[in-house]
């Protein structure tokens, strides 16, 4: 029984923290700010400030805007998800699933609003994280599989103060907002040890777990400096404090954890007399301060198989680790009206003893292309497209008696749209 229980909390752990990860987290990093972003692998976008959603990266670049901009986009993730070579307790094989991804809609909006040739301010709202699994109703180990759902919103309020020529800095408030769905269900063999230790049948197919829609609020910072060079080279550094994040259950049940601090530092240079800019960013997220989520009021649900035997509290371990990006991309002036970008990144997985098929993490490549078309004088339409490539992953996961040892593998295509205009 108290084996069940402990194995229901870690699941909820999975499903809140993974609700409230910040674009940046390394588990997931899909970055929903920009369609001009996703076309050069987000390279350089701390800097490079050629639309208004520049300042979700880094609010100081809004210095470098003298007129309103706005810029309104969508994003669309589609992951693809293999588990692979999988056993169950070790002498049960299980089929290959190839099917475990899904298509998620993240959108974006961003304003600039220069109030003199010093000072700006901005608002932005764009969705941190989105992505969907789901395994199928009768995979064997179903207690590891089920459904995950997960979305975040980040509502953000900045300003900026150009102090010279060279030197511009910012500062916002992020206001994160988390929602999530996780479910689980108990396989043959947990259904047959719980009808043991509860003394009546337990059906196959009981939820372990049935989270809908947990959520909560947090509130973080972000601060940023821009230094121009001339107007071809410019460098920007940002930082964003990310809080500890505290959410409830549909049972009351209440979570707390850390989420990483994020430090990005770009560059931007065009060639003198081409058409040819190159940028860059090196991103690092500290997901070594993720080491515990404490839960509290767990007595609050009455479900028979999880409901607890004794205490009310708990603090759930993990063993991730600092998670770094390093990008290079180029951006081509081929006409007035017509821009061609590209960009490569390499992104390493925070995740590191614990692993998990229903969140499968591993070093990625992103190989991304985009183009912008300017309407008119004053408004651009751009797309941009990533293939995002994972590694094989070998994942052991263990809980309430039994084992799963599977090979996961996630790729990810990544679309987005987005128009921008200056007034």
């Amino acid at each position: 029984m108290k084996k069940t229980r402990l194995y229901q909390k870690t699941l909820l752990a999975v499903a809140i923290g993974l609700v409230t990860q910040q674009a940046s987290a390394a588990g997931f990093q899909l970055n929903a700010q920009s369609a001009t972003g996703l076309g050069r692998a987000f390279a350089g976008d701390a800097v490079i400030a050629d639309n208004a959603s520049s300042m979700a990266r880094n609010a100081a670049t809004m210095a470098l805007f003298d007129k309103k901009a706005l810029s309104l986009g969508v994003e669309t993730i589609t992951t693809k998800i293999d588990v692979k070579n999988a056993t169950y307790n070790g002498a049960i094989p299980i089929d290959d699933v190839d099917d475990a991804g899904s298509t998620s809609i993240a959108p974006n909006f961003h304003l600039i609003v220069p109030v003199n040739n010093t000072f700006a301010w901005g608002v932005s709202a764009y969705t941190n994280f989105g992505t969907k699994t789901e395994f199928s109703d009768d995979y064997i180990a179903s207690e590891y599989g089920g459904k995950t759902d997960l979305k975040s919103l980040n509502l953000g309020l900045a300003g900026s103060y150009r102090l010279n020529q060279q030197w511009s800095f910012g500062a916002g408030i992020d206001v994160i907002y988390g929602q999530g769905t996780l479910q689980r269900y108990a396989s043959k063999t947990i259904a047959q040890a719980s009808s043991l230790k509860l003394g009546s049948t337990v059906p196959t197919g009981t939820a372990l777990v049935d989270v809908d829609k947990a959520d909560g609020w947090a509130v973080g910072f972000n601060l940023g400096t821009v230094y121009e060079v001339d107007e071809n080279n410019r460098f920007g550094l940002a930082y964003h404090y990310s809080p500890r994040f505290t959410a409830k259950d549909d049972y009351g049940q209440k979570i707390t954890l850390p989420l990483p601090d994020i430090a990005e530092f770009s560059g931007f240079h065009k060639i003198k007399d081409t058409k040819f800019a190159v940028h860059y960013s090196i991103q690092w997220i500290g997901w070594d301060s993720f080491d515990n989520i404490d839960f509290d009021n767990l007595d609050a649900r009455q479900s028979p198989l999880v409901r607890a035997t004794s205490g009310t509290s708990y603090k759930k371990p993990y063993q991730w680790h600092d998670g770094w990006h390093y990008s290079i991309g180029g951006t081509y002036y081929m006409t007035e009206a017509l821009t061609l970008r590209a960009g490569y990144m390499y992104d390493t997985s925070a995740q590191d003893q614990l692993t998990s098929i229903s969140v499968p993490d591993s070093d990625r490549q992103w190989f991304s292309a985009g183009v912008g078309y300017k309407l008119s004088k004053n408004s651009t339409i751009d797309f941009g497209a990533t293939y995002l490539l994972g590694d094989n992953e070998d994942v052991t996961e263990k809980g309430s008696g039994t084992v799963l040892t599977a090979t996961t593998k996630a790729d990810a295509i990544l679309l987005g749209l987005q128009f921008s205009h200056t007034f």
